[in-house]
Formats: structure tokens, C-alpha cells, sequence
């Protein structure tokens, strides 16, 4: 008697690839696969769907669905609550695994325990990959007594230290159970409605292995020196992708470890905010150390937002970074640290007010680095630091030294010539009318000496 092949369900969350997929790998190993995807309403209706996210995603699906089909199995997608899409989907198939990658957020993890509860009731395994979304998993690398680490160097040299699996091939032919409907990729609209960033990069695995193969071959052995030159944007420009899991960070920092070290410490940092967040699923909203700060109310706070949000501060650097997150859904990582710190500690506003923009913005717009990140430069997160000081004006000098990077953005200013692009208020007064660009909303000396005061000096 030949005994019917195993069939197991692929959950598909935030690993769109069939390149170095751990639940797309061991799934395959034991039969028949079913691929899916389920349109979760609680994620629809959530304050993390955005049009921008929504568009990369229905790239990512569309394109997911294309590798698959080229294995010979398409993309099952399914709306509705994931527990109970799932699991009637296990019945249907008659399926005796579930394979999903892990995640560090507090919504995965109930994610997690309902779907456990549920697949358990019909005797299926759960199998969580906690490898596919991370090189080092939350939780693995951890403080003497301790569930994380919460400052990053010693974090940083263990993580260096742990070994790493070799990265898995795709799949090359899959096959679904007879009679199985995939569904319907939904577009972009269906997802959610609203105006996209006018030039924001192009989702899936397809564009993700592409740009990170150019970067590789080109830019690569100068990231330590050119990384932060904000004119060159030399950076790899790959968030979106690891955010969507269109690229394995396993992959990249195999192919990236010899050539561009601080580049995969950058990743380290991903990792480290991963499995802080997982130790402290509540820091989304509440400061992980709290300063006692009471951040800034009030008609002239919400006036002062406004214009941060709309890159009209009055300080060029701060924004061109503006502009860019709304044009390209992106901005760079140098940009993020000079904003961040504009708003929180020379305006005093609450980092979550900046976070959410963020959110609302960025294609990349990761609940765990968003997060860390924010709290970061707020002072309330891992900065020993916590009253750490930037000059906006030795930024602009030190990493856009030319003014190529404000011009860019800043089209009221295309004609000041040079370094005087990051002080128009010095300008003739006959020539800054002429720019219809805001005066400085704030003196940054002030503004930083506000914060100090309010958080009380070291």
C-alpha cells in the first residue's frame, strides 16, 4: 500500500521570498505544499497600514505568487481572521503541518498562540521558524540572568560570534493538492486606499535581489566611508525589502560579510532592536526608560509639528529629509537621526508623534527599528546617552558638505550656491524673499538648551 504524500500549509507573513525561506524549505522536504497568505482585518484596520506599505506589499505578493507559479504552485490567498483561515484551509488539504517564520512583535506572538491553539484542537503541528527574519533571533543571544541584551557593543561581538546556517535554495518544483482555489492577489487599493510617495521603489523579491546584486557589485567595499555622504546615497536602499521579506538578512549579510563590515553591523542593529522589542512588546507606546518628560503641548507645539512634517522648518536639512520620506516612502539613515532629534529634543514633542509620521510614510516602516529608533533619539530607549546632543548645522557641514543633498529636495533653495544653502537666513534680505522659504521656526541653541533644562542636565 503507498502511502499518501504529507501536505503542509506555508503561512506567508513577512517572508515574500522563495530564496532562503525556512518554512518555504522544510515544508517542501515532507510533501505537498500549500502556499498562502491571509488579508488579516486587524491589520487592515490598524494604524501600521499605510498606502505606501500597502502598494510594496502588492508588488511583493504579485511577485511572489509569479515564483511560485513558475514551481508550479500559485499563491493561495485567503481574507479573514488568520487562525480560523488557516485552519479551515488544513482541514480542506488535510494537512499535518503549518510552517510560518517567527516575528518579534507583541501582535505576532498572539498571532502565534491563536493559531497554536487552533491547529492543536485538529492535531496539526505548529512548526515556528524563528530564523527567517533575523540572522540571530530574538532571545538567542542574551545578558548573564537576563531575556535580552539592552546595550548594543557587547550585543554587536556575541552576535559576530554565533553561528550562521548556510543559506537555503528555492524550491525548484512544488506542487498544490487537486482542487485547491488560490484567490486573488489583492491590488494595492484593496489593501489600503490613498495617494503613494510619487517615486518609491518597486516591491518583491525580483527588484529586492536586484538592487542588492547592484549594490554589491558597485558600492559595497566603500559603504564604511561613503555610507553617510547623504548626496552620494550610497547606501543599499534595501529596508523595504527586509521589512517585507523579500530578501533573507541571512542572505545578505553571507554575501555582504567580508566586503562591507560596518555594513553588517547595520544589520546587527536590526537584530539587537528585534529582541528588545520582543523582551518588551509594550515599548510601541510607553517609554522602555522613562526621563519623566512632559513633551510639549499646545497650539504652538501642534503648529511647530506641522511644519516639521511638511519640511518647512526653516532648517534646509531637516527639510530636504522631510521631503524625501514623502516623495520616496524612504529616507535616509543620517536624515532619521537629524529629524528624530529636531523634533524631540530641539522642539521637545513627543517621539511618538514622529514615529506614527514615520509609520505613516515609510515603506521600511519596521515596528522594531521604527520603534527602537525613535526611542533612541528620544533618550528614552538604549542610548546610555540620554541627553545627547546634535548640532543640525555640523550635520548639514559634515555629511552634505556641498549642499547637493538639499538642493535636491529643497527646490526653493536650487540656486544658493554651496555650503550657504544650510544658512538662508544669512542671505541678503532682498534674496531670501525672493526663496519663498520659511525663517527658522526655532533657534536650535534654544531649543536644545529647552530640553536640557526640561530633562535636567548631566
Amino acid at each position: 500500500m503507498i502511502n499518501a504524500p504529507r501536505t503542509s500549509v506555508v503561512l506567508f507573513t513577512r517572508d515574500l521570498r522563495v530564496h532562503d525561506n525556512p518554512a518555504l524549505h522544510h515544508a517542501t522536504q515532507e510533501g505537498q505544499v500549500v502556499p498562502l497568505f491571509v488579508l488579516d482585518p486587524k491589520i487592515l484596520k490598524g494604524s501600521y497600514n499605510r498606502p505606501n506599505r500597502a502598494k510594496f506589499l502588492a508588488e511583493s505578493l504579485a511577485d511572489l505568487a509569479a515564483a511560485l507559479e513558475k514551481r508550479g504552485a500559485g499563491l493561495v490567498v485567503r481574507r479573514g481572521e488568520v487562525a480560523a483561515e488557516v485552519a479551515e484551509l488544513v482541514q480542506t488539504v488535510k494537512a499535518s503541518a503549518v510552517h510560518m517564520a517567527g516575528d518579534a512583535s507583541g501582535f505576532s506572538h498572539r498571532r502565534e498562540d491563536a493559531l497554536r491553539e487552533a491547529l492543536d484542537e485538529l492535531d496539526c503541528e505548529l512548526h515556528v521558524h524563528d530564523d527567517s527574519l533575523f540572522v540571530v533571533p530574538p532571545g538567542q543571544i542574551t545578558a548573564v540572568g537576563k531575556t535580552h541584551m539592552s546595550v548594543f557593543s557587547p550585543y554587536h561581538r556575541k552576535w559576530e560570534k554565533e553561528p550562521r546556517r548556510t543559506p537555503l535554495s528555492p524550491p525548484r518544483k512544488l506542487a498544490l493538492p487537486a482542487g485547491i482555489e488560490t484567490g486573488k492577489v489583492p491590488t494595492a487599493n484593496e489593501i489600503s486606499s490613498g495617494e503613494t510617495a510619487p517615486h518609491m521603489s518597486a516591491g518583491g523579491e525580483t527588484a529586492g535581489r536586484k538592487l542588492f546584486r547592484t549594490w554589491l557589485e558597485q558600492r559595497a567595499e566603500g559603504y564604511a566611508d561613503d555610507h553617510d555622504d547623504m548626496a552620494g546615497d550610497r547606501t543599499s536602499r534595501i529596508s523595504p525589502y527586509l521589512h517585507f521579506g523579500c530578501l533573507s538578512p541571512l542572505e545578505v549579510v553571507t554575501k555582504a560579510w567580508d566586503m562591507a563590515p560596518a555594513f553588517t553591523r547595520q544589520m546587527a542593529w536590526r537584530d539587537f532592536h528585534a529582541q528588545v522589542l520582543a523582551a518588551n512588546p509594550k515599548s510601541t507606546q510607553v517609554d522602555l526608560r522613562p526621563r519623566n518628560d512632559r513633551w510639549r503641548r499646545g497650539k504652538d507645539a501642534e503648529r511647530e509639528f506641522k511644519a516639521w512634517k511638511e519640511g518647512r522648518t526653516g532648517w534646509p536639512l531637516v527639510d530636504a529629509c522631510m521631503r524625501q520620506l514623502v516623495d520616496e516612502g524612504w529616507m535616509h539613515n543620517r536624515g532619521r537621526l537629524v529629524v528624530g532629534h529636531f523634533l524631540c529634543k530641539t522642539l521637545y514633542l513627543d517621539w511618538r508623534w514622529g514615529a506614527q509620521f514615520f509609520v505613516d510614510h515609510l515603506i521600511d516602516g519596521d515596528t522594531a527599528n521604527n520603534t527602537m529608533n525613535w526611542q533612541w533619539v528620544a533618550g528614552t530607549g538604549t542610548d546610555s546617552r540620554f541627553n545627547r546632543i546634535l548640532s543640525v548645522s555640523s550635520q548639514a557641514e559634515r555629511y552634505d558638505p556641498n549642499g547637493d543633498f538639499v538642493r535636491r529636495y529643497v527646490p526653493e533653495l536650487s540656486d544658493v550656491p554651496g555650503a550657504k544653502v544650510h544658512a538662508p537666513w544669512k542671505l541678503p534680505t532682498d534674496v531670501r524673499k525672493q526663496l519663498n522659504y520659511p525663517e527658522p521656526i526655532v533657534d536650535v541653541r534654544e531649543g536644545n538648551e529647552r530640553f536640557l533644562a526640561a530633562r535636567g542636565k548631566r
